[in-house]
């Protein structure tokens, strides 16, 4: 309860004191490249529910980006503001209205596509036993994820048998040693990571197995 009441308050907030700089975003989006200034795509929630993640758009339209489908260390089509979204993770903040709605949760491990779900099921079962997140340990640690993939000699192989793997790791020991306090301090070295500092991830080695 009190997690959930968290999440209502500080959504709630977020949105109301963000919303010129949400609104100057969306407007940037939508008048720098086609297509509307929102990115819409199914997630794995809470028990297996399906939900429509909300981003800023980061990449040029494509109809395949609207489904299930995705396709790891894609970068060709990302736009000039795209890139300064991603790198600030500024693209996330639409999913404010997800936590507000109750899709998600700020802090609970991040949602994935159904194809990667159905990799194994029953550790994504003790994962989606809790709401998904805005962030978490796992995506702290992969925060340069994307530049990772784009170095990998097969993408999508490294993301299936290396990346996923950790995370899930990290994602099934949040899930056991989860905490309101623990949760606070997950949200505090996210925002010292996006703010200028940076955690030491796992990127060396995952360069190196992602790579013959």
């Amino acid at each position: 309860m009190a997690k959930r009441c968290l999440d209502i308050l500080v959504s709630a907030a977020a949105i109301a004191i963000l919303s010129p700089l949400i609104l100057c975003i969306a407007l940037s989006v939508a008048v720098t490249s086609n297509g509307g200034p929102l990115f819409r795509q199914i997630r794995m929630g809470i028990h297996g529910r399906r939900f429509t993640i909300l981003k800023f758009r980061s990449m040029t339209v494509s109809p395949s980006t609207h489904s299930s489908n995705f396709t790891p260390g894609q970068t060709t089509r990302v736009t000039g503001i795209g890139r300064i979204l991603r790198k600030t993770k500024l693209d996330e903040l639409p999913q404010l209205w997800n936590v507000l709605r109750g899709d998600m949760s700020l802090v609970g491990p991040r949602p994935e596509v159904p194809e990667w779900t159905d990799a194994h099921p029953e550790r994504w079962k003790i994962v989606l036993s809790v709401r998904p997140g805005i962030t978490d340990p796992a995506s702290i640690e992969f925060r340069d994820e994307e530049s990772m993939l784009a170095s990998a000699d097969d993408p999508e192989a490294c993301y299936r048998d290396v990346i996923l793997p950790r995370k899930l790791d990290l994602s099934e020991a949040y899930v056991r040693e989860r905490s309101f306090l623990g949760d606070l301090a997950i949200l505090a070295r996210t925002l010292t990571t996006v703010l200028g500092g940076r955690d030491a991830g796992p990127e060396g080695g995952v360069r190196g197995e992602c790579r013959e």
